[in-house]
Protein backbone atom coordinates (compact mmCIF):
# COMPACT_ATOMS: atom_id res chain seq x y z
CA UNK A 1 0.00 0.00 0.00
CA UNK A 2 1.02 3.49 -0.93
CA UNK A 3 0.13 6.60 0.37
CA UNK A 4 0.68 10.61 -0.24
CA UNK A 5 -1.38 13.84 1.06
CA UNK A 6 -1.47 16.90 -0.90
CA UNK A 7 -3.72 19.78 0.66
CA UNK A 8 -5.44 17.24 2.35
CA UNK A 9 -6.40 14.71 0.59
CA UNK A 10 -5.17 11.14 0.80
CA UNK A 11 -4.37 9.45 -1.98
CA UNK A 12 -3.60 5.71 -1.25
CA UNK A 13 -2.84 2.79 -3.88
CA UNK A 14 -2.45 -0.75 -3.56
CA UNK A 15 -1.08 -2.59 -6.63
CA UNK A 16 -1.74 -6.25 -7.31
CA UNK A 17 -0.64 -8.78 -10.28
CA UNK A 18 -3.34 -10.32 -12.65
CA UNK A 19 -2.03 -13.93 -13.35
CA UNK A 20 -5.15 -14.88 -15.43
CA UNK A 21 -4.57 -12.00 -17.61
CA UNK A 22 -1.10 -12.46 -18.12
CA UNK A 23 0.41 -14.04 -21.02
CA UNK A 24 4.62 -13.68 -20.09
CA UNK A 25 5.55 -16.01 -22.62
CA UNK A 26 4.35 -12.60 -25.19
CA UNK A 27 5.95 -10.45 -22.62
CA UNK A 28 2.64 -9.26 -21.42
CA UNK A 29 2.09 -8.88 -17.60
CA UNK A 30 -1.49 -7.53 -16.64
CA UNK A 31 -1.95 -5.42 -13.29
CA UNK A 32 -4.57 -4.18 -11.32
CA UNK A 33 -4.24 -0.92 -8.96
CA UNK A 34 -6.71 -0.12 -6.70
CA UNK A 35 -7.04 4.11 -5.30
CA UNK A 36 -8.86 5.35 -2.79
CA UNK A 37 -8.94 9.19 -2.61
CA UNK A 38 -9.92 10.75 0.98
CA UNK A 39 -11.20 14.26 1.50
CA UNK A 40 -9.64 14.99 4.55
CA UNK A 41 -10.72 18.88 4.14
CA UNK A 42 -13.12 20.90 5.59
CA UNK A 43 -15.00 21.38 2.39
CA UNK A 44 -15.99 19.23 -1.01
CA UNK A 45 -13.60 18.72 -4.09
CA UNK A 46 -14.18 17.25 -7.25
CA UNK A 47 -11.81 15.35 -9.67
CA UNK A 48 -11.32 16.37 -12.93
CA UNK A 49 -8.36 14.85 -14.30
CA UNK A 50 -5.50 12.47 -14.27
CA UNK A 51 -1.92 12.18 -15.33
CA UNK A 52 -0.03 9.59 -15.17
CA UNK A 53 3.61 8.26 -15.88
CA UNK A 54 4.27 4.38 -16.67
CA UNK A 55 7.65 2.79 -16.36
CA UNK A 56 8.22 -0.50 -17.42
CA UNK A 57 10.99 -2.78 -16.39
CA UNK A 58 13.41 -1.62 -19.38
CA UNK A 59 13.03 2.17 -18.07
CA UNK A 60 11.03 2.94 -21.17
CA UNK A 61 7.79 5.59 -19.97
CA UNK A 62 4.58 6.54 -21.29
CA UNK A 63 2.24 9.61 -20.41
CA UNK A 64 -1.55 9.13 -19.89
CA UNK A 65 -3.84 11.81 -19.41
CA UNK A 66 -7.32 11.96 -19.36
CA UNK A 67 -10.97 13.55 -17.73
CA UNK A 68 -11.71 11.99 -14.70
CA UNK A 69 -10.84 8.37 -13.90
CA UNK A 70 -13.04 5.02 -14.78
CA UNK A 71 -15.35 7.63 -16.74
CA UNK A 72 -16.26 9.77 -13.76
CA UNK A 73 -15.36 13.25 -12.11
CA UNK A 74 -16.54 12.37 -8.67
CA UNK A 75 -17.42 15.15 -5.82
CA UNK A 76 -16.16 13.46 -2.78
CA UNK A 77 -17.49 15.29 0.41
CA UNK A 78 -15.37 16.07 3.29
CA UNK A 79 -14.64 12.72 5.00
CA UNK A 80 -15.61 10.86 2.65
CA UNK A 81 -13.90 8.85 0.18
CA UNK A 82 -13.79 7.58 -3.73
CA UNK A 83 -12.31 4.22 -4.49
CA UNK A 84 -12.08 2.51 -8.20
CA UNK A 85 -10.11 0.02 -9.71
CA UNK A 86 -8.12 0.49 -12.86
CA UNK A 87 -5.48 -1.70 -14.85
CA UNK A 88 -1.91 -1.28 -16.74
CA UNK A 89 -0.38 -3.42 -18.82
CA UNK A 90 3.60 -3.98 -19.34
CA UNK A 91 6.06 -5.97 -21.75
CA UNK A 92 8.31 -6.72 -18.50
CA UNK A 93 7.06 -8.16 -14.91
CA UNK A 94 8.24 -5.18 -12.97
CA UNK A 95 7.69 -1.58 -13.70
CA UNK A 96 6.31 1.65 -11.20
CA UNK A 97 3.43 4.39 -12.04
CA UNK A 98 3.39 7.80 -10.54
CA UNK A 99 0.83 10.54 -11.20
CA UNK A 100 -1.20 13.92 -10.24
CA UNK A 101 -4.97 14.64 -10.13
CA UNK A 102 -6.02 17.46 -11.02
CA UNK A 103 -8.52 18.74 -8.57
CA UNK A 104 -11.48 21.71 -8.35
CA UNK A 105 -12.71 23.34 -5.21
CA UNK A 106 -16.12 24.60 -4.51
CA UNK A 107 -15.14 27.68 -5.33
CA UNK A 108 -13.73 27.06 -8.80
CA UNK A 109 -9.78 26.92 -7.97
CA UNK A 110 -8.03 24.46 -9.35
CA UNK A 111 -5.00 22.25 -7.46
CA UNK A 112 -3.13 19.43 -8.38
CA UNK A 113 -2.74 16.26 -5.75
CA UNK A 114 -0.05 13.77 -5.84
CA UNK A 115 -0.52 10.01 -6.34
CA UNK A 116 2.18 8.13 -4.69
CA UNK A 117 4.78 6.42 -6.89
CA UNK A 118 3.90 2.59 -6.68
CA UNK A 119 5.89 -0.63 -7.95
CA UNK A 120 4.26 -3.31 -10.06
CA UNK A 121 5.96 -6.88 -9.42
CA UNK A 122 5.24 -10.29 -10.69
CA UNK A 123 5.44 -12.28 -7.48
CA UNK A 124 8.16 -14.60 -7.61
CA UNK A 125 9.77 -12.55 -10.37
CA UNK A 126 13.23 -11.27 -9.31
CA UNK A 127 13.33 -7.39 -9.05
CA UNK A 128 14.86 -5.18 -11.42
CA UNK A 129 16.01 -1.42 -9.98
CA UNK A 130 13.99 0.75 -12.32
Amino acid sequence: MYKAVTHQIQVTVTPSYLAEESDPDQSRFMFAYTVEIANLSPAPVQLRSRYWKITDGYGRTQEVRGPGVVGEEPLIEPGQAFEYTSGCPLPTPSGFMVGSYHMQDINGRWFTIDIPAFALDKPDENRRLN
